[in-house]
């Protein structure tokens, strides 16, 4: 594959990966952080980043996204693909990013309430861009995510070269356990499960650049991972060192979003509003054009369903639950995502050691219901719908329940226990195939 190919390719993901989550969420992070800014980074970028990363690879290495169930029996294969797309589609992902869109784009600068009218052309542009899939590439690589580069590199020029104050002081949390929050908080992206989901588009565009031998595959997909981990991973620093320099302007600040938005006026003035309304909407607009190819790229491949109509169903569906409001998306979509985002990693770490073929289905069923298990705990736990009580025990006796990732040990613990079973069970084959091959001499 050209390396103009590649680089666009490289780019797209980072687009589509870069919500306004991923914006407005690092600012707040690196106030808190503070003179701790370089550890904290360090673990954030660890999970933020690493995790999607692996994703991906693990993507590439199978040649295509629906490998990564291919071990488990097929309703269940069909379950989890579908609660993922619904999930980061239309009832969470998307609608959220509607609904961000207009309160830091749109908001600041009108009367009155029109987020039905900016939802109807927020998901019109978005078909629109959808529908030309075969130049998504072309439209997000080369044009759109350039120009939010620039816009993001200007932000982060303006931080380096003047700079609000010096460091503050790190908050509770990031005084003597920098490295480990920022960790935890980079798990909480969830940017993970999006990996997942964006792997379809991600290796079809590589596909229909020409790589078509597995080989080619996994190679141009390691390639387009670096220029995604590169990419985001400058945002995330310059975005948290905007906020670990901004502690004179944080007086009340309760998020990264309001945060942001006194920054860019305090350096850019008026126009600074301007720059940041066009960042936010530039990113959730990628975010929901590559969301929307995934979804749909799903459907076809698995339901034989025309892409043009779940494409449209997908995005009537994200304008209408918009409407609803962020906080009711939230608490209904939430506690899916909490627990399928730990069942996705646990898959993709299951296909680095596991071969994903149905000789191993015993050990992908039980890594997916003791993932579904110590997930739903976790999922609990964070949304506060544990009982006190109980939650101390498990925080005394369960590893890593503190940081949200009660299901780490156990997984990985069966993930050995399967590898070692699968290596014994390749070996008796092994000897029952040179037992034969003697016996026929």
């Amino acid at each position: 594959m050209k390396k103009h190919n590649l680089l666009a390719i490289g780019l797209m993901t980072f687009a589509m990966f870069l919500g306004a989550g991923n914006i407005i969420f690092p600012p707040f992070l690196g106030l808190e952080a503070g003179t701790q800014y370089l550890p904290a980074m360090l673990g954030f970028l660890l999970t933020a980043v690493g995790l999607p990363s692996l994703t991906l690879i693990v993507l590439g290495r199978l040649s295509s996204s629906a490998q990564l169930t291919q071990a488990l029996p097929k309703p269940l294969s069909i379950a989890f693909w579908v609660l993922l797309f619904t999930a980061i589609g239309p009832a969470f992902g998307m609608p959220r990013a509607v609904t961000v869109a207009y309160e830091m784009g749109i908001k600041p600068f009108v009367e009155g309430d029109h987020l039905l009218i900016f939802s109807v052309l927020f998901v019109g542009v978005t078909l629109l861009l959808a529908f030309q899939r075969g130049k998504l590439v072309d439209y997000i690589g080369k044009v759109m995510t350039p120009l939010l580069v620039l816009m993001l590199a200007a932000l982060a020029v303006a931080a380096i070269v003047t700079p609000l104050g010096a460091f503050n002081t790190p908050s509770a949390d990031y005084q003597y356990k920098a490295v480990t929050s920022g960790l935890i908080q980079g798990y909480m992206t969830m940017d993970a499960i999006a990996a997942v989901g964006f792997g379809w588009i991600i290796i079809k565009a590589i596909q229909d650049k020409g790589c078509e031998s597995p080989k080619e595959i996994f190679h141009a997909t390691l390639k387009v991972t670096f220029v995604y981990a590169l990419l985001m991973s400058a945002c995330y620093l310059a975005m948290a060192y905007v906020g670990a320099t901004s502690a004179s302007i944080s007086e009340g600040a309760t998020n990264g979003g309001e945060l942001l938005t006194r920054y860019v006026a305090e350096i850019f003035g008026p126009l600074g509003q301007y720059l940041l309304a066009g960042i936010i909407i530039m990113a959730c607009l990628t975010t929901t054009v590559g969301l929307t190819n995934a979804c749909a790229e799903y459907y076809q491949q698995t339901f034989r369903s025309p892409f043009a109509v779940t494409a449209t169903i997908v995005t009537v569906l994200t304008g209408v639950i918009a409407n609803f409001g962020l906080e009711q998306i939230l608490a209904i979509s939430l506690p899916a995502i909490l627990i399928l985002c730990p069942i996705a990693i646990a898959l993709v770490l299951t296909a680095l050691f596991v071969p994903t073929t149905k000789q191993n289905l015993a050990a992908y069923v039980a890594i997916v219901c003791i993932t579904l298990i110590f997930g739903s705990l976790d999922a609990l736990h964070i949304l506060g719908l544990l009982p006190e009580s109980l939650a101390t025990l498990l925080n005394e006796y369960v590893p890593l329940f503190e940081a949200h990732a009660s299901w780490f040990l156990p997984v990985f613990a069966a993930i050995a226990i399967s590898k070692l079973l699968t290596k014994k069970a390749m070996n008796g084959d092994a000897v029952e195939l040179s037992e034969k091959a003697v016996n026929l001499k």
